[in-house]
């Protein structure tokens, strides 16, 4: 093991020469520095920045990312006795000088990847200064570019010029906050004879007994006694003196697998490796992912078991990473799994995650898609960019083979289709633009390092090169003129094979939108919103995809109301035709989970964590068990979807109500739904067809407790009745709860108790009531005013705006 000393204590940063930008003078002198951290969160912690995600304090800030920054520490050494002492830096963000004691160490340009430095030669018993210089992000891409010849992209920006998080240039749902720093740890190690470098347990199932094959690598030169051992399963290999290499294959008989959420438990075994006085300890799970990718399917089995992917794209969850911790990782992924979701995918523009966040994965069967991190650009495969991509893929291959979780390597977001569709072609002319890196160097690198999990080029891409990439009919597919220019209805247009991006914008929380914007008074086009506004043309897109539904919003309450009501239906609509199409389509992967600040877009989860409406009608759309009423074929279909391992014997009614709740036609159906399977029931045509369609609704209830909705036409066109209900609240241990009893109709009841008070949140949110049901609500946290739960604009309905 040696001896490991983290050097995180008494750093400094300053600016200095070097980048276009003149920082204040008041930057030039050293301030205290977090190790973990970056320049951002220094300066705003030293008070000489305004926080970035407040108003329009981000436009104030590009400076940073045009100036160069030294990061500066002293420490003391005493020698330890060991043969080598490295320094290890775990990730620098992103072009660093590395410099002890006067002497260069070496240098780096991606924060992808992490190094490794001997310092034996530059360490001195007594006082060390280490010292980590940035160039300026901006200065360094910009060097590149100008060298390789630009390329297009969706962001003018030079984000495909440096290997660092892409997102941090700006996208259309974050700020532009070019980061510099050590962000991730740094430190010492001090070791003698033989280190591991590296572990890659590869596992595959062969009939009753599971097969991991431990791969191990090792550091020093010297000859090596390795064993590996997992439970009561152990096995060793001798590396002799100049090689680096074993492999010792662990059988395991009878093993316990490790299922994705919703399929199974999750048991992970702890495998432990040694050579020489080197031990590396991690837990793993057994399990066997295959892609099916035949007759164009896009479809995932775990343990031979066919899955369908309830899945989120996941974005970094803050600009600056080394805020999110395990912490709040684990909130995330609980939210993510209390929506029903099984898989995340850790999109292209963004960072390969924390261990932690793919432990927890591992921990709470949620798999993840991790794509490399290239997006919506065309990337240039020359050095220097083309060497750091292979070293950074060689090295996060290996880092995350032990975890069961990861099911699936994708070569990249959007580019593929860039290429094809967005008119690269002519602007490339003949320069390359990242096909070898997704066709070729990613393929054979996973092929070499973990050939046990799938490897897919890009999202979205149909399979072959020579086809369009975002046919529906292959592959992966991306859903975005439904957002852009067609009303949300057209998601059952299409019929995907699966439908990896797809999503519908609304504001954030009201805690949250008051907490960032000062405008007084607070309107949807007021400057703080607009800024917190990133997509083109957002706020056209929020009213043109108002406008089928709802009368036009008078007051900013109606509008932020009606648009996350109009976006928590536009995903539950699509989630749920999707679903119904299973096994043709094999997931639905909703754009987006989470945000990274505070800001419109289309999160379940906005910057602070709050959920928005969205995450409830996500929750109901991923259920376990599933009634959906369908259009086909010019009628009403009931797809009852059964997404367990047992089968769904249920009695159900199908009913066609007046509002006033009165039945006008009935009919009783039979529900024998097998395991992970869909079975689709056509309504007959008493229930189906509408005697009056601006009044009657469709009501489709189990015996088993789901329901199904559906409305003959949209709101601005119905009959709603002016909202008439009671809501009674009480004091319980857990909080607040609100019981609401209707007296008429009311559609889409939501409380929002953020309004009262920033900490409080409610369980559940969009509930339809007819005459005579009830819908009770727990509002934890806080200290919200009982009364102003009952009434708005904290408890609301579409009755409210949608009456006539």
């Amino acid at each position: 093991m040696g001896f490991r000393r983290a050097l995180h204590e008494s750093w400094t940063v300053r600016a200095v020469d070097g980048g276009a930008a003149h920082p204040p003078s008041a930057v030039r002198a050293a301030v205290p520095a977090a190790v973990p951290g970056c320049v951002h969160t220094d300066l705003l912690a030293a008070g000489l920045i305004p926080d970035p995600y407040l108003d329009d304090n981000e436009t104030r800030l590009t400076w940073i990312g045009r100036t160069a920054w030294r990061y500066e520490t002293v420490f003391d050494w005493s020698p330890t006795g060991h043969e080598r002492t490295d320094l290890v830096c775990e990730g620098l963000d992103t072009v660093a000088l590395i410099e002890l004691n006067g002497q260069r160490i070496g240098e780096t340009a991606n924060m992808h990847r992490s190094y490794r430095f001997d310092v034996a030669g530059a360490l001195r018993e007594g006082e060390n200064r280490l010292s980590v210089t940035f160039d300026s992000p901006y200065a360094y891409a910009e060097r590149v570019r100008a060298e390789l010849g630009d390329r297009p992209g969706a962001y003018a920006e030079p984000y495909p010029f440096i290997r660092k998080m892409a997102c941090n240039f700006g996208w259309d749902w974050g700020p532009t906050l070019v980061t510099s720093g050590i962000w991730r740890p740094i430190g010492l190690h001090a070791w003698s004879g033989v280190r591991i470098a590296d572990v890659r347990p590869l596992v595959s199932l062969h009939d009753a007994t599971a097969r991991v094959d431990v791969h191990v690598k090792v550091d020093g030169g010297a000859a090596a006694e390795v064993t590996a051992s997992l439970g009561e399963v152990s096995g060793q290999a001798r590396i002799p003196a100049g090689r680096t290499d074993a492999v010792i294959t662990l059988e395991v008989p009878d093993p316990a697998l490790w299922w994705p959420r919703g399929h199974g438990d999750q048991p992970l075994h702890e495998l432990v490796v040694t050579a020489g006085d080197d031990v590396w300890r991690r837990d793993i799970g057994l399990r066997e992912v295959r892609l099916r990718t035949d007759d164009g399917a896009f479809t995932l089995a775990v343990n031979g078991v066919d899955v369908f992917l309830r899945g989120v794209n996941w974005i970094p969850d803050d600009c600056f990473p080394t805020r999110v911790g395990r912490d709040r990782y684990a909130a995330r992924l609980a939210q993510a799994c209390e929506a029903g979701v099984n898989l995340v995918r850790v999109w292209g523009g963004g960072l390969y995650e924390s261990e932690d966040f793919y432990d927890l994965c591992d921990r709470l069967g949620l798999m993840v898609w991790q794509d490399f991190p290239f997006a919506c650009a065309a990337y240039p495969e020359e050095d220097p960019i083309g060497a750091e991509v292979a070293a950074e893929a060689r090295e996060q291959v290996t880092r995350l083979t032990p975890h069961p979780s990861l099911v699936l390597w994708c070569g990249n977001n959007e580019n593929i289709q860039g290429h094809a569709e967005w008119g690269w072609r002519e602007r490339l002319q003949d320069r390359s633009w990242g096909a070898g890196f997704y066709l070729e160097t990613l393929p054979r690198i996973v092929a070499e390092l973990d050939p046990t999990r799938p490897y897919w080029p890009g999202s979205p891409y149909s399979g072959s090169a020579d086809l369009p990439p975002n046919d529906p009919a292959r592959g992966t597919m991306h859903i975005w003129d439904v957002w852009n220019e067609r009303d949300y209805t057209a998601y059952r247009d299409y019929r995907p094979r699966l439908a990896a991006e797809f999503g519908f914008q609304a504001p954030a929380a009201y805690a949250t939108v008051r907490r960032a914007v000062g405008d007084d008074p607070l309107l949807p086009d007021s400057p703080g919103m607009l800024h917190h506004q990133k997509a083109a043309d957002g706020d056209l897109k929020l009213a043109a995809g108002l406008k089928p539904h709802f009368p036009v919003p008078e007051t900013f309450d109606d509008w932020h109301y009606l648009t996350q009501v109009n976006q928590a239906r536009a995903i539950r609509l699509g989630v749920e035709h999707f679903r119904s199409l299973w096994p043709y389509c094999a997931g639905s992967v909703v754009w987006q989970l989470n945000d990274c600040w505070p800001v419109t877009s289309w999160s379940a989860v906005d910057g602070d964590g709050r959920r928005k409406p969205l995450f409830h009608a996500l929750r109901r759309a991923y259920a376990d068990r599933l009634l959906t009423v369908q259009p086909r074929d010019g009628g009403l279909v009931l797809a009852a979807v059964n997404d367990t391992g047992r089968p769904w014997r249920a009695r159900a009614q199908a009913v066609r109500h007046r509002f006033d709740g009165s039945a006008r036609a009935t009919q009783d159906l039979d529900l024998d739904v097998p395991p992970r399977a869909v079975v689709t029931l056509e309504l007959a045509a008493p229930v189906a067809g509408a005697g009056d369609p601006a009044g009657e609704l469709i009501a489709v209830r189990a015996g088993t407790g789901e329901r199904a909705l559906w409305f003959f036409a949209p709101d601005r066109d119905l009959n709603l009745p002016e909202p008439h209900y009671d809501a009674v609240t009480e004091r319980t241990p857990g909080g607040v709860r609100l019981t609401v009893t209707a007296r008429t109709l009311l559609r889409d009841l939501a409380v929002f108790p953020d309004r009262l008070d920033p900490a409080a949140e409610v369980d559940d949110q969009l509930v339809t009531l007819l005459p005579g049901e009830r819908a009770s609500f727990l509002v934890a946290g806080g200290d919200p005013e009982e009364r102003a739960l009952t009434r708005p604009p904290v408890l609301r309905c579409v009755n409210d705006v949608a009456v006539s």
